[in-house]
Parts: structure tokens; sequence; C-alpha cells
């Protein structure tokens, strides 16, 4: 239920949508309503106005995404390692099949991490953890383009292991725990993206799995959050994966997902 629910409330909470509500209801009050209620639309529009300019001219993404994205530092990772773990997220399943290849997206940098963990560890333990985060196309799973990607990759196939249901987080920790039973003292490396990393560490965590992040796929620079716009296709781009998660981090700290509102390493 709290995967359909996700799904069918966020087009509501993305900024973008919410952007076009706004103005669309600014619009709408201004128009439709009498005196009273087309000064509350004339609020709305220059509220709009107002966030359009700000998303343009300061750095909120970076200002959002900084705080997840720092969280976990890259690890020193241990001489011995006996699993590894790569979450769904990298793959993009529709274009996938549209085009009949792999395609991956922003996120790609977690396949690449994958594959130079199998190689540094040649006796690891190697799992993917991801199926379909599509409410209309439940078919269309990750596991698959995955298993292609990896094959292009040039990696050994035969070591690694595939969860094709999951469809969240919490899933990818669950079926991947029960994939690989690990064992109390064994040494597992978790690679997702960095702001993904803080709920990703807090489910493993909830569920007695204790893991090694490996963070990748950073989305900010050296100098994000101090420079000013004009930007702001890219800022309501990455605006859209940090609101995302943040609703996600306190959603599932709500749920009991996770062991704290804001992961932190241990």
């Amino acid at each position: 239920m709290s995967f359909v629910l996700s799904k069918l409330l966020w087009p509501f909470a993305a900024p973008g949508n919410f952007l076009v509500m706004l103005a669309v209801l600014g619009v709408a009050l201004q128009v439709l309503g009498g005196p009273r209620w087309s000064r509350y639309g004339l609020g709305l529009s220059v509220a709009f106005v107002a966030l359009l300019v700000g998303l343009t001219v300061l750095p909120v993404a970076a200002w959002s995404l900084l705080p997840l994205e720092s969280r976990f530092p890259v690890p020193a990772l241990p001489d011995k390692v006996d699993g590894v773990i790569v979450l769904g997220g990298a793959v993009d399943a529709s274009a996938s099949a549209a085009w009949g290849r792999p395609t991956v997206n922003h996120a790609a940098d977690r396949m690449i991490e994958f594959a130079v963990l199998a190689r540094r560890y040649p006796g690891a333990r190697l799992v993917f953890s991801g199926g379909s985060g599509s409410l209309t196309d439940p078919e269309l799973t990750e596991a698959p383009v995955a298993r292609a990607e990896f094959e292009r990759l040039g990696m050994p196939l035969e070591r690694i292991r595939y969860d094709g249901e999951s469809r969240n987080t919490y899933e990818n920790a669950l079926i991947s725990r029960d994939l690989v039973k690990p064992q109390p003292g064994e040494t597992w490396v978790l690679i997702t993206s960095a702001y993904h990393m803080p709920r990703a560490v807090g489910v493993f965590r909830r569920i007695g799995w204790p893991v090694v992040p490996d963070p990748v796929a950073f989305r900010t620079g050296k100098d994000a959050g101090s420079g000013l716009g004009p930007g702001f296709a890219a800022n309501l781009y990455l605006l859209e994966d940090a609101i995302h998660e943040w609703i996600g981090l306190v959603a599932y700290h709500l749920m009991g997902r996770t062991d704290s509102l804001f992961p932190a390493p241990a």
C-alpha cells in the first residue's frame, strides 16, 4: 500500500508540478473568483513568480542535495569483503525496451562501481537489487537490463544474484537479505547514489544488516551552493530528486523502516 500511495502522491509534491498547480490556481482564482478570491489568486501568482525567480537565481537544489550527499563520506574499503550489493535506479527499463539495448541514466556510476568491486574482490558474492518502480508497467523490471549491461561490462555473470521483485528501498533490503542470507560478522558493501545513501543505510540497519556504505553518482560539485544562477532547468531537475529523498526519509522513519530520521555514519 505504501508503494502505491507514494506513486499517487508524488506527482502533487514534485516541485515542477507544484509550480504549475500554483500558477494555474492563481490565475483561476483571479479570473473566476470574486474580489476576495481574486486577491488570493494574485497572492498565489506573486508566490509563483517569487519561487520561479528563486529557482532560477539561487542554488536551491545544491542546498537541498549537499546535506544528503555529504552525510556518508567515500570510504576506505577493507581488504576483505564478503559481498557487494548495488541498488537499482541506474537502469532505464522503459528506454531499454523501446530501443532494444540496455540504457542507463545519471546514476550509471552505480553499475560502474559494482563492476570495479567485482574485480577487486574476486571472492565476494554479488547482488543486484532492482525490480520495477512503475505502477503502469510493472513488467518492465531492471534486473534483465542490468544483466545485459553487466555482460557488456565483462563482469562474471555466474557470481551475480538478482532481485527483480523489489519496488523500493525497503524491499531492496528485505528481498536481498532473504536472497543471500548474510551471516553475523560478514562484511557487505552497499552501493547507491550518494544522496540516497542515508535512507538506504537506515533501512539496512533497521532490518539488522550492517553494511559498508559506498556512495557514488554525486550530483553536486566542489563549489555547489555558493554560486548564483541563472539555472532554472538544472535547479529544478536536481531539486526533484532532493525533495523526493527528504520526503522519503521522513516517511520511512514514520513507518519505522529506518533506525533514525537522518541516518549517519556509525
